[in-house]
């Protein structure tokens, strides 16, 4: 799934769409990638000098990609009318830095759903090196109309 595709599942955009593409996605488990590039608006201040991507937006990459994989699912009926907001980050670790030119790799699993609120893992690598790791909870709500 590119880029184009994406945007159907995620209200998220520039400059804060961080999913560039789906590489698998399965019922219970997607990988998805973000390039990672040198004119991210984020770099001009974390920081300058030695440009590191923050670790809270290493986690709400993640966020993306699991409400992807969730948007995309039998879960989700209507996903245009849908939102998938976080109720929890547990256990978030930060192993090795983010930094321009790497391409960071997240896989995330679905771990329970009960109703309208899910648990799921998630794993960033960059070079098959884990960067960071999550446990995160979320509750699919209405989307409020404009």
């Amino acid at each position: 799934m590119k880029i184009e595709e994406i945007k159907n599942y995620i209200p998220h955009r520039y400059p804060f769409l961080l999913v560039d593409r789906v590489l698998e996605l399965e019922e219970k488990r997607i990988v998805t990638l973000k390039n990672v590039t040198a004119n991210e608006e984020f770099f001009n201040g974390h920081f300058p000098g030695q440009p590191i991507m923050p670790g809270v937006l290493q986690v709400e990459a993640m966020a993306q990609t699991g409400c992807i994989m969730l948007m995309n699912s039998a879960l989700v009926e209507n996903p245009d009318e849908t939102l998938m907001v976080f109720t929890g980050i547990n256990s978030a670790k930060f192993r090795k830095s983010v930094v321009p030119g790497d391409q960071l790799i997240m896989e995330v699993e679905l771990t329970n759903h009960r109703r309208n609120f899910v648990t799921m893992k998630g794993v960033a690598k960059v070079d098959d090196k884990v960067v960071c790791e999550l446990e995160a909870s979320s509750a699919i709500v209405p989307r409020e109309k404009a």
